[in-house]
Parts: C-alpha cells; sequence; structure tokens
C-alpha cells in the first residue's frame, strides 16, 4: 500500500513538472515570437530599400535585415530557411546568402531559392556564394598551382588531415563542418531556374553591378584569397512580369 501511495505521488509530480516545462515553453514561444516582430518591424519603418540577410551568423551587414537559425544577437531575426519565410510577396528589393546553400539537402537549397524568389519584389536580386565543386576535385590533379599548393597546406593545418595527399581533404572539405550537398554551376544554375529565376549571372568576389551588393563576402575568416578561390558566386534577379 504504501508502495502505491509513493508511485501515485511521484506520477503526480512527473505531471507537474512537465506541464510547467510546457508553460514555461509556451511563454518562452510568445516572447520569442514578439521579439521577432520587433525586429521586423523596426526594420521595414527606417529602410526603404529592403534588404535579407540570410543566415548572417557573426557575420552582421548594416542597412540589412539580417537573420540566422540560432541568432546570437538579439538584433537578428529568427529564421529557418529550409522552412516558409515570414514575409509577404514581393517585400525585398535584395537578398544575400553566403556559403550556407551547402549546408543543407538539394530539395531544402531549392525551397529555399524559391521562397527568395517569392519574397523579392520584380526586379529584386539575390547574390548567392557557395563552395564550387570543380575547385575542390581540380585539387586532386598531379600538376597543381601555388594558390592550390598553398591552400592544400592550409587545409591541412586546419582540420589535422595530410598535406601531401588531397584525398583526405577532398574527403575532409565534403564532409566537414555541416556540409550536404557541394554545387557545381550548372546545378546551381538549374536550381536558380527551377527556383523561377529569369536572369543569373556570375559575379567577382566583392564586385556587382548592384551598389547594395558589393564588398558583401565576409573575406576575413579566411586567408586572403582562398574564399575567392573555394567559392562562386551568383546573382539571380527576379522577372518583371
Amino acid at each position: 500500500m504504501r508502495d502505491s501511495i509513493i508511485a501515485v505521488m511521484q506520477s503526480l509530480s512527473v505531471e507537474d513538472q512537465a506541464r510547467t516545462a510546457l508553460h514555461g515553453f509556451r511563454r518562452l514561444k510568445r516572447f520569442v515570437v514578439f521579439a521577432d516582430q520587433r525586429i521586423k518591424e523596426a526594420y521595414f519603418r527606417n529602410n526603404k530599400v529592403t534588404k535579407l540577410h540570410i543566415a548572417c551568423g557573426h557575420h552582421v551587414l548594416h542597412g540589412w535585415l539580417n537573420s540566422e537559425y540560432c541568432p546570437g544577437s538579439s538584433s537578428v531575426l529568427r529564421l529557418d530557411a529550409t522552412h516558409q519565410f515570414p514575409f509577404e510577396d514581393a517585400t525585398f528589393d535584395y537578398a544575400f546568402n553566403e556559403h550556407m546553400i551547402e549546408h543543407i539537402g538539394f530539395a531544402e537549397g531549392l525551397h529555399m531559392l524559391s521562397e527568395v524568389h517569392r519574397i523579392l519584389k520584380p526586379g529584386g536580386t539575390l547574390r548567392l556564394s557557395t563552395p564550387n565543386l570543380r575547385f575542390v576535385l581540380d585539387l586532386y590533379q598531379e600538376r597543381r598551382t601555388p594558390l592550390q599548393e598553398a591552400y592544400l597546406e592550409w587545409a591541412s593545418s586546419t582540420t589535422q588531415t595530410p598535406a601531401d595527399n588531397p584525398v583526405f581533404i577532398i574527403n575532409n572539405f565534403v564532409r566537414n563542418w555541416g556540409h550536404t550537398f557541394i554545387y557545381d554551376e550548372k546545378t546551381l544554375r538549374s536550381s536558380f531556374e527551377k527556383a523561377g529565376f529569369a536572369k543569373i549571372k556570375r559575379c567577382q568576389i566583392q564586385q556587382s553591378d548592384h551598389p547594395a551588393l558589393q564588398n558583401l563576402e565576409n573575406g576575413s575568416r579566411m586567408p586572403s584569397g582562398f574564399l575567392e578561390f573555394e567559392s562562386m558566386i551568383f546573382e539571380a534577379t527576379k522577372g518583371t512580369t
């Protein structure tokens, strides 16, 4: 009898704890939703030209609505780019996404591009950079350029893999850092087209015909020249009709 009473009391205690935790979660969710709404309202109130920075990390850009899956700042909007974006159609003039699409699956990447297309105004432009599969495969050549050799040496020192065997560097690049799908140019262009973009242009790092899209890439996170070496950068524009 005593054991039965103790069991019932313990059961009630667990249920009470569960109710308390659920109540706390709901309060936290309401707080987060309210905070995100304030960030959006403040941004649109203070900016006539609207620019969405998707997956900003620690690279927060002035004049942009910076967003991240798990924000590290109270000024950054919480955004899961693999789900529907919390914006109306034709909201933004520009969007920017740097070295993020390779961290989600191909289907999720296509969904993200379609969502960006939806929230851009007619004539709006997305600038996107991502590692180029061609750069990775070219590391396997027997004859390599001084830049390729320097990159292999740096990659070896940061990943603790043999510098004299690019097979390790290639495998590490494809599998490490949460990489899920590495694009080549043909596949990425195809995804832009499937998402509805009309004009697709490959660009040089930090350069653009649009002043708003110049000098955006975060080159400071790698030795000089390596980000450009790794990346392919595209601007894709939404049609006006």
